[in-house]
């Protein structure tokens, strides 16, 4: 008999979310669950949980060892049998609590991190520490089944190759099931076994992955941004070290690295979100950044069409926004946990760019997007950059999204750039070890 068994699964709303869904999973199986944003791979696996929002109606059975989960109460089966890592770490930690709280520090070493984090709380970490927290914690009460919804979204090339080894090391070990949940084709192959479709075809969704082409020079002039020595230091830790960096107005500055490395302390200090230990931060022109927690970022008590009107008080217009970035604008009204998270992060992306600012700053704008939702939004930002004459410094950890948006990049690794320069001399010719690493950590996928 399946371990987990699934059969005519209906989740409802207004409308259909998941129509007539059907799959088994054996014990130690691994099934990768892909398709577009909003195609009910997250409300699968929270209707599996038992997690879902109660005014969506459940139809359909769901058999966890023979045992019926539709309409029960499972909390006596969370933890032990079955846990889940979720989409938006920061969402699920709690800020109050430091990280020791959630988890002890030997789980803490099992997935890679420095067992002296346990004493930060959850905002002192880097999204992909948090992630992995999170994967520590699903991992700490050795479930039967494990439910893994976008788990190295946040993760450089380099360290979701480690995050996914190491969960291969789980299954293998404790007979585990996996149910991993990705818009990543080349994650969902590297992991599972079998591949499951919600929405469009396998071969659509190969087809949206292939790369667009490099982004061309731009013209600039004048100075956006100037850093001049810029440290940071969170007590006995030292997040960025005597880094200088010069942009220009006009400029698409690619922003590259490991996670923890650096990249988003150094977007809040331009933002003015943060201030450097030492050295100057210059920013001449209007700011506005795209979070990579968009659950964070979105007031969970506002329709979403009036978070987006915080920027730009004009329905109109943040109607016409929704729809530039592939929001229904009839759906203005709904709150942003009605959202899946690749569509928070187009409301936030609205958000940032409807009152034309000079400088558009994005953390891990697309990290949370599948392929052809990407590809639609890279367009539109694109388009916006060019159109407004924006200056752009956009932080990732996927050289491929980098390569199609920014001309110029540079690599931050440990706090540090260690190169600098032309986006596409630098893809052919990297001179920086780190740098060499992280392109073929990429290019084999």
């Amino acid at each position: 008999m399946s371990l987990l068994r699934v059969r005519n699964l209906t989740i409802s709303g207004d409308k259909p979310l998941v129509e007539n869904l059907s799959f088994d999973l054996e014990a130690g199986g691994r099934l990768g669950l892909i398709g577009e944003s909003g195609s009910g791979k997250s409300l699968t696996a929270l209707a599996i949980m038992g997690l879902l929002d109660p005014h969506l109606t459940v139809t359909g059975s769901i058999q966890l060892n023979g045992e019926e989960l539709v309409g029960k109460p499972l909390r006596h089966l969370r933890g032990k049998t079955m846990a889940m890592v979720f989409q938006e770490p920061m969402s699920a930690l709690d800020p109050l609590m430091r990280i020791g709280k959630h988890v002890s520090a030997d789980a803490l070493a099992e997935v890679g991190l420095d067992p002296c984090l346990a004493t930060r709380y959850p905002h002192q970490l880097s999204g992909g520490q948090r992630q992995r927290v999170l994967i520590a914690m699903a991992m700490a009460g050795q479930p039967q089944l494990l439910i893994c919804d976008e788990p190295t979204t946040a993760l450089d090339a380099a360290t979701q190759t480690e995050i996914l080894a190491l969960l291969e090391s789980v299954v293998d070990t404790h007979g585990t099931a996996l149910l991993f949940i990705s818009h990543d084709l080349r994650v969902v192959q590297r992991l599972c076994t079998d591949v499951l479709s919600l929405g469009s075809s396998l071969e659509e969704l190969v087809a949206a992955s292939q790369p667009g082409p490099p982004a061309p020079p731009r013209p600039t002039e004048g100075t956006a941004i100037e850093l001049r020595g810029v440290s940071k230091s969170f007590r006995a830790h030292t997040a960025l070290t005597d880094v200088s960096l010069h942009i220009a107005r006009g400029e698409r500055l690619g922003i590259v690295g490991g996670s923890g490395s650096g990249k988003s302390t150094l977007l809040k200090l331009i933002a003015g979100l943060d201030s450097p230990t030492s050295g100057a931060v210059d920013v001449h022109g209007r700011v506005h950044m795209v979070f990579q927690d968009p659950q964070g970022s979105l007031n969970p008590r506002l329709p979403i069409w009036k978070s987006v009107a915080e920027a730009y008080p004009d329905r109109a217009a943040v109607d016409a926004m929704l729809q530039e970035v592939g929001i229904d604008p009839q759906a203005g009204g709904r709150y942003p946990h009605q959202f899946s998270g690749g569509q928070r992060q187009r409301i936030s992306l609205a958000r940032a760019v409807i009152s034309n600012p000079d400088i558009l700053l994005a953390d891990e704008a697309v990290s949370a997007l599948d392929v052809s939702v990407r590809t639609q939004v890279l367009r539109v930002l694109n388009r916006l950059v060019d159109d407004h004459g924006l200056t752009l410094v956009f932080v990732t950890h996927d050289l491929e999204v980098l390569r199609q948006v920014c001309d110029r990049v540079a690599v931050i690794s440990n706090g540090e750039i260690v190169e600098h320069g032309d986006t596409e001399e630098i893809w052919a010719n990297p001179r920086h070890p780190y740098t060499r690493q992280l392109i073929g950590k990429e290019t084999r996928g």
